[in-house]
Order: C-alpha cells, then structure tokens, then sequence
C-alpha cells in the first residue's frame, strides 16, 4: 500500500485530535463511525486508521472491514503514522 497517498483517519475524541494531529487527517471519533460509514465508503484512495495506542483504530478497522471497506490499514497509534507519512 502506498502509504503517501491514502486517507488518514482519526479515530480519537476531538479534544484529542485537537491536542495533535496527523497533518491532513481527518477526525472521526469511533463511536461516531457507524453514523459516518456513507461519508467513509466514498472517500478516495486506502484508509489508515489511527488512534492514541492502537486499541481503537483496531476496533476501527474490524467494522469497516465487515461493512465492505477493506482498502485499509490499522496504523495505531497516530504519531506513528504520522512520522511514517512525514519522513
């Protein structure tokens, strides 16, 4: 997976995400997912999911993957992500 081009998505709280970010990620909190699964369905490209640890972006992950999303990626915690997409 070219990990340049995919979709980051948040899925920690906004007061988190509001305390540190991938940049260009997009912040929807997990427990906001299954009411956004149309807006996710139509985004363009892979999805890494991210969170605080890894706990919630694997939570994440399995119910998109059930929901037919299966261009994705579990990229735990996001300062990970973001030091893989920013080096």
């Amino acid at each position: 997976m070219d990990l340049k081009n995919a979709v980051v998505i948040d899925v920690r709280t906004v007061e988190e995400y509001q305390m540190g970010n991938v940049p260009g990620s997009i912040n929807i909190p997990l427990d906001s997912i299954p009411e956004r699964l149309a807006e996710i369905k139509e985004l363009n490209g892979p999805l890494i999911i991210c969170c605080a640890s890894g706990a919630r972006s694997n939570a994440a992950c399995g119910y998109l993957y059930k929901n037919g999303i299966t261009d994705l990626f579990d990229g735990g915690p996001w300062t990970v992500v973001n030091s893989r997409l920013n080096n």
